[in-house]
């Protein structure tokens, strides 16, 4: 194929991820871990199931114990970046912020030395934050970075107002915007089902349960699975978002990108990664549209942009003694 993906990163969400986008058979997949074995080892378990789905795509793993192995990044269309440390039951995401900015900066270098023209998907948490760590180490111009954290909380979101209504998913329209974490922002007079607003559906106690549960999406699954953290649904939003840059979609899809400008005047945040309605395509970040904030959502939006500020703020640091 004439395209490339690489995914760095091969634990449930990188792995996911590859195996999502082999069976959307868009792009030949190189995936990247420090653990010895395991990219490998994923990437051929990946591809003896090509058969099965027809997928043409190829697959190949590689170990990053030795840095040299970054050079198989050379000639990648987008780069998805997994690697980090997971959450654990009783962590928030900021509480994986500073060692996981580390790991970025070290990512970044590579990405920056092997493959400095690639579109780069964030995904470590905080995602938003973490695609900011991810500017600073590679210089890579600020558009061609997407952080994920609407495109899941969105599908989260769509999802619990879906089974609330007892409606088809598909036909739910509603979005997620601010920082991946708790303080993001549902847009509710955003949201409707086929055009008519959530707000004449249900109750406003039943929407701000599906708001909450929306908020703590990740947790309620981290909960439930103990030792691990969530992958399925993040791995299917990721793969949206990456496959719209390789086809070229023009999809719209809230992710965190970066604020200058009039956007920046209009958002309140300069300078800054944070969930925005986007146009994803071939060059990234193609078009960041502005949205009009009621009181009530001004208010819950300034909350998510300080909690993104204050942690940038640590990003900076790190960089600055390092």
């Amino acid at each position: 194929m004439d395209k490339k993906i690489s995914i760095i990163g091969a634990g449930a969400v990188g792995a996911s991820v590859a195996q999502v986008l082999a069976i959307k058979n868009i792009a030949d997949i190189s995936i990247f871990d420090i653990v010895e074995g395991v990219a490998e080892g994923k990437a051929l378990d990946i591809q003896e199931g090509a058969p099965h789905f027809g997928f043409d795509c190829k697959l190949q793993g590689f170990c990053t114990q030795d840095p040299k192995e970054y050079a198989n990044l050379k000639g990648s269309d987008v780069i998805v970046v997994t690697a980090g440390l997971a959450r654990r039951p009783g962590m928030s995401r900021d509480d994986l912020l500073v060692k996981n900015i580390g790991i970025m900066k070290d990512v970044g270098e590579q990405i920056k030395k092997y493959s400095p023209d690639s579109i780069i998907v964030a995904v470590t948490n905080p995602a938003d934050i973490m695609a900011y760590a991810l500017q600073k180490a590679s210089g890579i111009s600020p558009e061609r970075i997407i952080g994920l954290g609407g495109s899941l909380d969105s599908s989260r979101f769509r999802t619990f107002l879906a089974e609330a209504l007892n409606v088809s998913v598909r036909d739910v329209n509603a979005f997620v915007i601010g920082g991946h974490g708790d303080d993001m922002v549902p847009f509710i007079h955003y949201s409707s089902v086929s055009g008519i607003p959530i707000s004449d559906l249900l109750s406003e106690e039943k929407i701000q349960e599906i708001i909450k549960r929306t908020r703590f999406g990740g947790g309620e699954i981290l909960n439930l699975y103990k030792t691990g953290t969530a992958f399925y649904a993040p791995s299917i939003s990721i793969s949206v978002m990456v496959e719209s840059v390789v086809n070229d979609q023009h999809r719209v899809i809230p992710c965190a990108a970066y604020l200058t400008g009039k956007h920046a005047e209009n958002y309140k945040v300069s300078n800054a990664f944070i969930g925005v309605p986007i146009k994803i395509g071939k060059n990234g970040v193609e078009e960041i549209y502005d949205l009009k904030f009621s009181e009530a959502d001004a208010k819950e939006w300034m909350k998510s942009v300080e909690s993104v500020k204050k942690n940038n703020k640590l990003a900076d640091d790190y960089f600055a003694s390092h």
